[in-house]
């Protein structure tokens, strides 16, 4: 009988995976928590999209800042906040990169997991110079359920 591929490198030890996924809770999150968090009207965080000034023209989650990756070195921020970035998807690492930057500058942050994407996936309004619009959920990606 033959291994399987999931199996060719072993699993870690519990107590490995435990410390791996807190660690990645630690520092990510997704659309849904960000969704219900703003939706509370107190979410503990400041929402940062890091796309350019084209992308963000084209629509952005409501309430977010603009703060391009490029711009975070020089940019003024709260010492004490916690901050959530996001980029387009799954597909460009530039929230991972915005991120990075902010931890280098000795702020806490989590990086938005899906993006810009999965929030318009999941049917979450999205708003541009004309006002804020909803589209149709994907049922591939909502609901979730988890």
């Amino acid at each position: 009988m033959s291994i399987s591929p999931v199996l060719t490198a072993a699993p870690a030890a519990p107590d490995v995976a435990a410390a791996f996924f807190a660690m990645r809770l630690a520092c990510q999150t997704d659309v849904s928590d960000v969704a219900a968090a703003l939706a509370s009207g107190h979410p503990g965080f400041v929402l940062l999209d890091s796309r350019s000034d084209a992308a963000w023209a084209q629509g952005r989650i409501p309430g977010a800042r603009h703060l391009p990756t490029a711009a975070v070195p020089e940019a003024d921020l709260e010492p004490d906040q916690v901050y959530v970035t996001y980029c387009w998807g799954p597909g460009c690492n530039g929230a991972t990169r915005a991120a990075l930057a902010l931890a280098r500058r000795g702020v806490r942050v989590k990086e938005m997991l899906g993006g810009m994407e999965y929030w318009v996936r999941e049917g979450f309004p999205v708003a541009t110079e004309h006002g804020t619009t909803t589209g149709p959920v994907d049922p591939l990606t909502a609901p979730c359920g988890c």
